[in-house]
């Protein structure tokens, strides 16, 4: 990355749900911006945490912990992290543009999950346009 990048412009450039593109990378971890509408698939990452930061919008991650579910609702402005190991499923019923930091090949679905389903891409992340203004 040479140049800054504009959030808002990066998240203008895609309306995919559940298709998150890579802004950049620090060291070995991918900046992603992802649009979240409905629901996603349970899954956990067995070796590396997920953060969550709302841009807009909120969103719950339910989590399977201590022998149970429970869920956390962020809004904009807030920030959550997964621990590795933890069963998680983020959704959001109105939308939400959210950055994600990963370790770079972090698989979208994790190491283990659900059935996933056509609403979710399967990936490590997409490329954002090469052309988006500052």
């Amino acid at each position: 990355m040479t140049q800054p990048i504009d959030l808002a412009s990066a998240l203008a450039s895609f309306s995919e749900a559940w298709s998150p593109r890579i802004v950049t990378t620090v060291n070995d971890y991918d900046i992603r911006l992802a649009r979240f509408a409905g629901e996603h698939v349970w899954h956990v990452h067995t070796d590396t945490d997920e953060f969550f930061l709302v841009l807009d919008g909120s969103i719950d991650i339910g989590l399977r912990e201590d022998g149970g579910e429970r869920t956390v609702t962020l809004r904009r402005g807030e920030v959550f992290v997964v621990p590795r190991g933890v069963f998680h499923k983020p959704s959001s019923s109105a939308g939400a543009a959210v950055l994600l930091v990963e370790p770079s090949g972090t698989l979208s679905v994790g190491d283990e999950h659900d059935e996933v389903p056509a609403n979710v891409d399967t990936t490590t992340g997409h490329p954002l346009p090469s052309r988006v203004p500052a």
